[in-house]
């Protein structure tokens, strides 16, 4: 008898990555047998590899499945595992963070957390924030040092907000639709978000005009009208180099730099700092500052809290050097934009050819295209973020930006509106309101742990030294920490010495190993999720969507969200998580946008809601007439920022050469003398999915790229085992070669360790210098000093063959 199989087709989101695109979902008999594009979604018109291959991964038979608990010690060939029940998985868990908060207070507890660009966690990481919050803690080690700091929080330095945005993180994106020239910055989105790759394809169409700066020719660099070269750890000095000759040019908004931009205050010349009011007179305020007024030959004062300056401000300068009578005698002083001016004046185009190795030409022809084919966007990746100079790089091209005078104009990056909505990530619970500062926020104040993001190095310390106090536990979801960050082998000593170590996960890793608790996680596919707008576009930022779970997750499985809520429940602070009910959770967020859950399950397409986009928000007054301004302490675009300079750092974007490379340091350039960089496969997301065999089987082995002239001189053919050496350790990979590189330029890959028995591909030891950790090969002393990060994309070595 012929056995007749029950199809459906479903519509969702795929939550791998960042990109969240639109799909179509086959099921079969309670079976997810196929993944693929819904055009009809604002995200949805492809699927790339990852997604397609879904069913792999909720089937795969590494999957975890059952919790289970450690019965032999750490540091041993054999943790000794043994399947537990969730009560008692989460009674131990919950036992632990008691026991360590009450000895050390809940500070001694961390978090950390997978990507939200490059895993699913997005599902639940307000969720997850939410229970550090009501617990007491403030330390998570999201990965942001590494991704998402420059772009996303460096910016709001400068304008207030990110100029660049993170999806649900927030802030400015790219108007691709309707921008005149887009500038992707160490961001290659045919590789880390497919949405935007098919939005730049259409703005192509149209004729939008394109400048892809990265060291590798890939993705849309083929259709770049240019494509710069640039040396890993140089766009700090590209930046200021670009803005020398707009500004020599005359190719920036006057007008709007002089309204909207601090620009036009003074700085001494004798303190560097801002010339304030109180100097000029002593009943003065040293809140109000002084710019100078042209058409009075005279100060004119500025007052941050109604945006304004004495006069109509039409006639400030923003160039000159001029002579104020203070109280205290005469003082030189100049306007905050020629102080910028004159950094970039050091920055000329042969300085830019022998820094970034970027020829004049490509150089004129980038500024000429970012003026003159206004409205001009920007987005960048962690390209230009994983270097020791990655905060002040990001200052130095949002002010590049800040000349175009597009932000949040139609065609540049817009502050696209959201769907009202419940913040959840709980900064107003109580536990929340006296928490010590998180680690490393004493050493860096204006660094990821003044949001609560804590660097890895600084969660070994606290661990291993108990500086500035202890840390004796961690609740890990999903980070692999130990693949993902530099310094593994210092990340094993520090995982081995904790009291206790709980992970949520779909699979066992080289992280996890470490822990005395393994949960396993739902994949996103056998889970729900809220999903509010869809970040690209004001189009798809209107769609609101819950995905409803697919098919019924494999074994024991529970959403990171249904974890989070159960240990509340064991904690004492269920009443914190609607006690435990997730679906009331989902109606208090949904509550301020007039949708209801119902109406969300009913429509799994998503629902679309009115949102009206309003351009240049800085410029809207309230009722008094004053303007919004910008988010700073100046209410104006920070070009110079007293911040920065109170804490210890150059109030201007200062280029500084990587620590760790050959302007820096030649003595280690004789050894090793290439530029060490890395680039992610598009067929996996950092160190996952290569135990899928559809997606190992089309890229078998770690490799690195190499220039063929690189490669001829030390003996090298393509498809060569190799090692890579540093000043810090060693790794293994097979060679390709790219005659499109920088013949000094090294690529590799980080991210593997993972086996697929089905095609008998090995694992790799990512401890050993014989395995392939990228991450071993990357020194944990040469930090950007403002936010902790690592050189994983900016530092030296030599390859060389092996048997």
């Amino acid at each position: 008898m012929t056995t007749t199989i029950e199809q459906q087709k479903l519509k969702t989101f795929c939550a791998l990555c960042i990109a969240r695109c639109g799909a179509i979902a086959t099921i079969e008999d309670d079976r997810l047998v196929a993944l693929e594009p819904d055009p009809s979604h604002p995200t949805g018109k492809a699927l790339c590899a990852k997604g397609r291959a879904a069913p792999e991964l909720i089937y795969s038979p590494d999957r975890l499945r059952f919790p289970m608990k450690r019965t032999k010690p750490k540091g041993g060939p054999d943790a000794g595992w043994t399947r537990i029940g969730w009560d008692e998985a989460l009674d131990l868990t919950a036992a632990a963070m008691q026991r360590i908060a009450k000895q050390d207070g809940p500070e001694a507890v961390a978090f950390t957390q997978a990507s939200g660009s490059t895993t699913s966690i997005g599902d639940a990481g307000g969720w997850i924030r939410r229970l550090m919050n009501a617990f007491g803690t403030p330390n998570a080690a999201t990965n942001v040092e590494l991704c998402g700091w420059g772009r996303a929080f460096a910016t709001r330095y400068t304008f207030g907000v990110a100029s660049v945005g993170i999806g649900s993180g927030g802030g400015a994106m790219p108007d691709i639709g309707n921008a005149g020239c887009l500038i992707l910055w160490g961001y290659n989105p045919s590789m880390s978000r497919l949405t935007h790759g098919m939005a730049v394809a259409e703005g192509l169409k149209r004729g939008m005009r394109l400048i892809v700066i990265d060291p590798r020719h890939v993705g849309l660099a083929s259709k770049a009208d240019v494509w710069m070269r640039v040396r890993p750890g140089t766009d700090g000095a590209l930046a200021l180099g670009l803005a020398n000759l707009m500004i020599e040019r005359g190719w920036y908004d006057r007008e709007f730099l002089r309204e909207w931009s601090n620009g036009p205050l003074l700085v001494r010349d004798d303190t560097g700092r801002l010339l304030t009011e109180w100097d000029l007179r002593p009943d003065g305020s040293s809140e109000r500052y002084c710019a100078w007024d042209s058409a009075t030959d005279s100060p004119s004062i500025y007052d941050p809290t109604t945006g304004r300056y004495e006069g109509d401000g039409a006639d400030l300068a923003l160039e000159g050097t001029f002579n104020v009578e203070t109280a205290q005698g005469q003082v030189m002083c100049r306007p905050a934009f020629e102080m910028f001016a004159a950094l970039c004046r050091r920055y000329p185009p042969e300085t830019i050819e022998e820094t970034c190795w970027i020829e004049r030409e490509q150089l004129e022809q980038a500024a000429e295209l970012i003026w003159g084919a206004r409205p001009t966007a920007y987005y960048a990746w962690s390209g230009h973020e994983q270097h020791s100079n990655t905060s002040q790089t990001a200052r130095a091209m949002s002010l590049l930006y800040a000349l175009t005078g597009c932000f949040d104009k139609a065609g540049g990056n817009v502050l696209f509106p959201t769907v009202p909505n419940a913040p959840v990530s709980g900064e107003d619970l109580p536990a929340a309101q006296n928490m010590p500062p998180a680690l490393g926020r004493v050493e860096r104040p204006l660094g990821p742990a003044r949001w609560n993001h804590i660097t890895s190095r600084d969660l070994y310390r606290a661990i291993l030294e108990e500086k500035p106090y202890p840390v004796r536990g961690l609740v890990g979801f999903g980070a692999n920490i130990l693949v993902a960050h530099a310094g593994p082998l210092r990340g094993r000593d520090a995982l081995s010495a904790l009291d206790f170590y709980v992970h949520a996960d779909m699979f066992m890793n080289p992280t996890s190993e470490f822990a005395d608790v393994i949960l396993p996680v739902a994949s996103p596919f056998e889970r729900d999720a809220l999903k509010l707008g869809f970040e690209i576009g004001a189009e798809a930022q209107s769609r609101i969507q819950f995905r409803t779970p697919l098919v019924p997750p494999v074994g024991e499985c529970k959403s990171d969200a249904e974890i989070v809520f159960a240990l509340a429940q064991r904690l004492g602070i269920g009443e914190q998580f609607w006690d435990g009910d997730l679906d009331a959770a989902y109606r208090h967020q949904l509550a301020p946008s007039g949708l209801t859950l119902e109406e969300l399950r009913d429509s799994p397409g998503g629902i679309r809601v009115d949102l009206q986009t309003t351009y240049e928000k800085h410029a809207q007054t309230d009722a008094d007439g004053i303007p919004q301004g910008f988010a700073t302490p100046s209410g104006k675009i920070e070009i110079w920022s007293e911040t920065f300079l109170e804490n210890g750092y150059s109030a201007l974007p200062e280029y500084e050469e990587l620590v760790v490379g050959p302007v820096s340091r030649p003595d280690l350039a004789e050894q090793f003398p290439l530029v060490l960089t890395s680039a992610k496969n598009a067929l996996f997301c950092n160190s996952q999915h290569r135990g899928l065999p559809s997606l190992r089987k089309r890229h078998p082995d770690p490799t690195v790229e190499l220039h063929p002239d690189s490669a001829a001189a030390r003996g090298i053919a393509a498809g060569d085992w190799v090692e890579i050496a540093s000043p810090d350790g060693a790794m293994r990979a097979r060679a390709q070669l790219n005659p499109r590189l920088d013949p000094r330029i090294v690529i590799g890959q980080h991210g593997w360790w993972q086996a697929c028995d089905a095609l008998e591909a090995p694992s790799y030891d990512p401890f050993d210098a014989a395995g392939s950790n990228y991450n071993m090969l990357i020194g944990v002393t040469a930090l950007d000093p403002i936010s902790g990060t690592a050189s994983h994309k900016g530092y030296l070595c030599d390859v060389r063959a092996i048997d």
